[in-house]
């Protein structure tokens, strides 16, 4: 039965992979393994508890006589439930900055970046919407960041081909901006939740790296980019009776949902409790503010209709469903102890942490970032205890950082390795071929010069 639920695991990869020719959401197949693989695991369960778990499954008998019954009942109270508990601590967290994201939009407080960017200088254009995507996804979830400056961006330049290189860069400095902050990716959420890196130690360490590995690629696509671009600036959307916010409010609204998530690590470091927590505290206060600056429009019969929270929307729930699936998955695995066998196959065959992120990195760009990070991750901690550990493989050990920076910036070398990426795809109909060709080398060249900064930072 390891087997069976091993190979379900590597099918699962497999389809994920080819996705994109298949046309089946990643989603649904990460759900699917997260489900059945628990299945499985519970119909032999006893053969499963009594070789891993023996030591354990005897004090939770108390002296009681086993049986299937009580065997069911040890792998959902001692092991199901805490990796149900890991994947909904992320997948709140991306609830609430999703959220988050739809307020702040709704009231028109990201109106300030087609301000700031009224211009047909394509340098102006390409750098200003891609800085404040690096900027807002090191805060917000970078797939919610990079669907709202793709829609940006798609409304106001009218080219396909400007939108192709202009979209590419957007992804690129959504993956590369989350990477670097315990907030902004869900590997990152996963290795803070885990007690494997604090929130400042990571971001020291990754943000060169990844301010490095935004910057080459980008100004390489810039020298593509003709020397006008076709823009067409449209008259502000409406939002309803009356609903545009001045400029003090939609500017109180941005530090309260903005800022408000930079006091999430502080307030982990003082409650020792769940980022989401800390997240889900900033959406109640945001909701307050929007609903005081809005009052008069609560009863009105025509709200807002725009395009931005749909679209957010349904990525940000698809993402969520693939947090929360993959994660089952990979529990159902670790759990009947393969994993271990695996990490130990690794740690004596290859044992270079820095070779092990290189081919993370490939990895992740042909099946998924979060996927082979997750990967990376348990292997790891099935072999190592962080809070115990030194070097390496403990609290705020190397290998953590090269699993996030190359897997966060390596998911960017193809559109397949990232959500972000697939959602530039569908909406800009870009094939594979044409994003090998003009921006998978420029990337890869961001991606190992930042792995140089991140070798010469761990030696010094």
């Amino acid at each position: 039965m390891t087997l069976i639920i091993v190979l379900m695991l590597v099918f699962s990869y497999v389809l994920i992979a080819t996705g994109h020719l298949t046309g089946v959401n990643k989603a649904a197949i990460a759900m699917f393994l997260g489900t059945i693989s628990w299945v499985v695991f519970v119909i032999w369960g006893d053969d499963f508890v009594q070789s891993q778990h023996a030591a354990d499954y005897a004090e939770f008998l108390a002296g009681n006589v086993s049986t299937s019954k009580t065997v069911k009942y040890f792998i959902y109270d001692e092991l199901f439930l805490k990796y149900v508990g890991r994947a909904a601590a992320i997948v709140m967290f991306l609830l609430a900055t999703m959220s988050i994201i739809e307020i702040l939009n709704n009231n028109g407080c990201f109106d300030f970046i087609n301000e700031w960017i009224h211009t047909r200088n394509p340098k102006r254009v390409l750098w200003t919407i891609t800085l404040a995507t690096f900027l807002l996804s090191a805060t917000l979830d970078n797939l919610a960041t990079s669907m709202l400056m793709l829609v940006i961006m798609h409304s106001i330049v009218k080219n396909r081909s400007q939108r192709m290189l202009i979209g590419s860069a957007i992804v690129l400095a959504a993956c590369c901006g989350g990477c670097f902050t315990v907030i902004g990716d869900c590997t990152g959420l996963l290795l803070w939740g885990d007690e494997a890196i604090t929130a400042t130690h990571f971001s020291s360490y990754l943000v060169l790296p990844a301010v490095i590995a935004w910057i080459v690629p980008t100004i390489l696509i810039n020298r593509e980019l003709p020397s006008r671009l076709d823009i067409e600036w449209q008259v502000a959307p409406y939002r309803g009776d009356d609903t545009r916010l001045n400029r003090w409010q939609r500017l109180l609204m941005l530090f309260v949902g903005i800022g408000g998530l930079w006091f999430v690590p502080t307030f982990l470091s003082l409650t020792r409790l769940s980022p989401f927590l800390g997240a889900l505290c900033v959406l109640s206060v945001l909701w307050v503010v929007n609903e005081a600056f809005n009052r008069k429009l609560m009863n009105a019969d025509q709200m807002s209709q725009r395009r931005f929270p749909r679209v957010l929307q349904y990525g940000a729930i698809q993402q969520m469903l693939f947090v929360m699936g993959i994660m089952l998955g990979f529990g159902a695995v670790a759990e009947t102890g393969v994993l271990t066998d695996i990490a130990l196959w690794f740690k004596n065959t290859i044992g270079n942490i820095w070779v092990i992120g290189a081919v993370s990195g490939i990895l992740s760009s042909c099946i998924d970032m979060f996927t082979i990070a997750v990967s990376d991750i348990s292997m790891a901690e099935s072999l190592f205890d962080v809070t115990t550990t030194s070097g390496d493989f403990g609290q705020n050990g190397t290998f953590w950082l090269i699993v996030a920076y190359a897997t966060g910036v390596g998911g960017c070398l193809l559109t397949v390795g990232s959500a972000c990426g697939i959602a530039l795809m569908q909406m800009e109909h870009i094939r594979l071929g044409w994003y090998i060709k003009h921006i998978a080398p420029k990337v890869l060249f961001g991606w190992i010069a930042g792995m140089i900064i991140l070798y010469i930072e761990c030696l010094i």
